[in-house]
């Protein structure tokens, strides 16, 4: 009994992990749908983003205290500077754009988009010259196959509908087409695609910055609080510069206040912790797999809840980008895999040398 429990006990051990990433993805998934509830439900997208950042400070202020009150990370005030610039170009700039992009597309295209960012993320550090590219080699061009892949997808997401996918007759077809008009015309929703690549551009760039700040302030949370902090002070001088009317900053106990809350406290608290743990666990690579769930996620809840239709051309447009994020993850595998190798050999000439 007792090698039957301990048996139990380890494949439960061993699933935790699974738990948690289904889970932190279908948190994301609700991130893209409260939000696109919230702003469709008249919040202004600038405000929204001043709320989250504020309860994102506020969640994540009191953990930064608790378990980094023990590392001594001096402050100096041209870090605080490089700090202030990062939030600005990365996280306020990236969800700005984030919020007025979903406003003329849907969840769905918004948890799509996410899958482009490896690729897009790759192909800036190749551009600042932070990545390197091996066309030589097999990985080299998957890199390259793999974020051509992705950014397409993106774009046929974007651009190209088709015919809707005939799978859901509960309701007539000319009310979905409605909705979908009724939300953006055409040429908004190419101007929303627009604006959401641009976001998630910011966000690529901002993930580039991470690695050398880091390395200068390692208390992760700390920065982290810091960042939603100067975030949240942008954001507000730049809300109040563009919406001059008192009513628009009104919040109460509906849909505004549950998104905003959502997204801080959930989104940005909890779901950190899990993908800082699942990371420790499993590595990035793994993590990274688990991507396209909040948009499979996303896909069914927005057809469910909002008769969003499924469009042929969207289903094209995910795959690309799916196989895309696949081949870049794999080949980094893989080039990491061959720095490993060469560091270990290299460690074992060193030591014959020694000898």
């Amino acid at each position: 009994m007792k090698t039957l429990s301990y048996a139990i006990a380890m494949a439960a051990e061993k699933r935790k992990v699974y738990i948690a990433m289904l889970f932190i993805h279908c948190v994301y998934a609700g991130m893209a749908l409260f939000s696109k509830a919230a702003i469709s439900k008249g919040m202004n997208p600038f405000v929204f983003v001043v709320y989250r950042q504020a309860f994102a400070f506020l969640a994540l202020a009191p953990l930064a205290f608790f378990f980094e009150s023990s590392k001594e990370v001096p402050l100096s005030y041209t870090l605080l500077i490089k700090i202030f610039f990062i939030s600005l170009f990365g996280i306020t700039l990236s969800l700005n754009l984030y919020y007025v992009a979903i406003n003329y597309t849907s969840a769905t295209f918004a948890a799509a988009t996410t899958t482009a960012i490896p690729a897009i993320t790759f192909v800036m550090a190749v551009l600042l010259r932070m990545e390197s590219i091996s066309i030589k080699q097999v990985h080299g061009v998957a890199k390259v196959l793999g974020s051509v892949s992705s950014l397409s997808g993106a774009l046929v997401y974007a651009l190209i509908k088709g015919p809707p996918l005939k799978f859901m007759n509960w309701f007539p077809e000319n009310l979905d087409h409605q909705i979908h008009t009724n939300s953006s015309s055409k040429m908004e929703w190419i101007k929303g695609s627009l604006i959401m690549l641009s976001a998630n551009t910011a966000w690529s760039f901002w993930l580039i910055l991470q690695g050398p700040i880091v390395k200068e302030y390692p208390a992760k949370l700390r920065l982290t609080a810091l960042q939603c902090f100067f975030s949240c002070m942008q954001s507000a001088i730049w809300t109040i510069a563009v919406e001059r009317k008192p009513p628009a900053w009104k919040i109460g106990w509906d849909i505004h206040l549950l998104a905003v809350v959502y997204c801080g406290v959930i989104v940005t608290g909890i779901t950190y912790w899990l993908q800082v743990w699942a990371i420790e666990k499993k590595g990035a690579v793994f993590t990274a797999m688990f991507t396209p769930l909040a948009l499979i996620i996303t896909a069914i809840f927005s057809a469910i809840v909002w008769k969003e239709a499924i469009y042929w051309g969207s289903i094209g447009g995910g795959l690309l980008l799916v196989a895309g994020l696949y081949s870049v993850l794999w080949a980094k595998k893989k080039e990491n895999q061959e720095i490993e190798e060469n560091n270990q050999k290299q460690e074992h000439r060193e030591e014959i040398l020694i000898v």
